[in-house]
């Protein structure tokens, strides 16, 4: 396959092999996408059209490998889901005995994971939040808000034990990065253990989402506040990844904590 920039070229095959390309070479890589943006309408289309190829009908593995690792002994912990769609990872953390609090926009996502797990649930207004909703579980300790993710903050729920983001930094617009670490952060309890989910790909062959996001960003975005620790990569890459052009795409999973200095 050949790229426009051979630059790019020669960081992509950096990645496939595992090494490092200095923070120059993935600026150049991170620019390919910088302008991108998605509207938050566009991603309620895409639900009320079930465009929705990045929800997965089972529970989600890089969660179920590393869960002990989040968990780290503790009991009941309060987990955050920012935009949770309808992952069905909600109800199995629930179902462990754990409390769930997720932020979604599409008001379809939120009524389909109820639905299609069998679940009651009760409609409210918010009056912290002009315009929002939250679905609350009558079986399960879940409640999910249906909301603009940055109009949401610790005075609507509190700080969280757990936050599990598979699809939310990927997907935000590239150009909000740094606002939604720190929302994120303003989120996390003291013993918050958060497990985040990333995407590297030659992101001059396909302009996401979801979108590339490259260990030496994670670091930019939390390092001053937090210490992060790699803790799965794996080759992810299926035919879906091949149409839109990709030749490689790589998951990797990292554990994110406050600093307690």
């Amino acid at each position: 396959m050949f790229y426009k920039s051979g630059s790019l070229m020669f960081v992509s095959l950096m990645f496939m092999l595992g090494g490092k390309p200095s923070w120059c070479q993935t600026s150049k890589m991170l620019s390919a996408q910088a302008d991108r943006v998605m509207a938050l309408g566009e991603w309620e289309e895409r639900w009320r059209e079930d465009q929705t190829g990045w929800h997965r009908p089972h529970v989600n593995k890089m969660l179920e490998s590393n869960i002990e690792k989040v968990l780290d002994g503790r009991k009941g912990v309060k987990f955050f889901f920012p935009l949770c769609g309808k992952a069905l990872d909600m109800k199995w953390l629930a179902d462990m005995g754990h409390s769930v609090v997720g932020v979604e926009i599409a008001e379809k996502a939120i009524k389909q994971f109820f639905e299609e797990s069998n679940m009651t649930y009760s409609e409210e207004t918010v009056s912290a939040l002009p315009g929002a909703k939250v679905y609350k579980s009558s079986e399960r300790n879940i409640s999910l808000y249906q909301c603009d993710l940055y109009n949401f903050s610790s005075a609507i729920e509190g700080q969280f034990g757990g936050i599990w983001d598979r699809g939310s930094l990927v997907a935000i617009n590239p150009r909000d990065r740094q606002k939604y670490a720190a929302l994120i952060t303003s989120l996390m309890d003291k013993d918050c253990r958060y497990l985040l989910d990333t995407l590297l790909y030659n992101p001059e062959v396909y302009k996401g989402p979801p979108f590339f996001v490259p260990d030496e960003q994670v670091q930019s975005l939390f390092e001053k506040s937090c210490d992060i620790e790699l803790l799965q990569s794996l080759d992810a890459l299926t035919d879906r990844e091949k149409a839109r052009g990709m030749d490689f795409f790589t998951e990797k999973v990292h554990l994110i904590t406050l600093k307690t200095n």
